[in-house]
Order: structure tokens, then sequence, then C-alpha cells
């Protein structure tokens, strides 16, 4: 994977966006706040201004990593979902309750589409705390 899209800026998504950028790993950034986009203009990062835009810009098939609040993670699929195809890769990268996981990862796998959840805490140093649930249980 050269490519990828971030979604959700804050301490921990900006500092793993620009740590990917810094390792070659070409990125493609939104959040709903233009200007945490708008704070990572550096080498190797893209910003987008919607979530549709963030797709387009992004070869197929797609990864799309999403730092965001639990809360909100459904929200935040439903906005990506028009505009992903079959082969498309979803990362939930917050701190989403196991079951919600299951079943985002069930109803992805019906369209054809990947679901990871790669849990991360830490801090922005960050570190693994949950390993890849996927659409393959």
């Amino acid at each position: 994977m050269t490519q990828i899209g971030f979604i959700g800026l804050g301490r921990m998504g900006a500092n793993m966006t620009r740590r990917l950028a810094d390792a070659g790993i070409q990125c493609v950034a939104y959040d709903r706040d233009a200007a945490a986009v708008k704070a990572l203009n550096a080498p190797g990062i893209a910003g987008a201004d919607s979530p549709e835009r963030l797709v387009a810009a992004l070869a197929a098939p797609r990864a799309i990593w999403i730092m965001v609040p639990a809360a909100i993670v459904d929200v935040v699929i439903a906005q990506l979902l028009p505009h992903l195809t079959a082969g498309d890769t979803l990362i939930d990268g917050g701190n989403s309750n196991y079951r919600d996981d299951i079943r985002r990862a069930g109803e992805l796998r019906a369209r054809g589409i990947h679901y990871l959840d790669v849990g991360t805490s830490g801090g922005i140093s960050g570190g693994t705390k949950r390993l890849l649930l996927d659409d393959r249980r």
C-alpha cells in the first residue's frame, strides 16, 4: 500500500498522518474542521474538503483510516459508503465497542467492503491496543 485516506485529524490522527507521509505513504486527509486539514500542509499529504473528494482522490481499491470518536464512526461510514466500491477497506482506529465493529464488518462485507478494527491508544506516540477484527470472522 502506497496510498491511504485518513479521516479525523485530532492530535492522534494528525500525527499518524504525518508519520505515514514521512514513511513515504501518500496520504489524502479530511477532517470536518477545515483548519485541521490546512494545518497538515506537508509533502506527501493532500487535503480533501469532503469525504466524497477524499474517496475520489484515492486509487481503487482504497484504504481509508477513520480516527474519530466511537460515537460518530457510523456517521462517517454513512458519508463514505455511497462513494466506495467493492474491494475498498475501512479501518477504524478509534475505540469502538467490539459489538459495533462486528456489526459494521457484517454490513460492509455484504457490499464487498473490508472492515478492520484497529483501536489505537497511547496518545500521540500511539501503540496498537486491539488488532484486526475484520470481515474474515
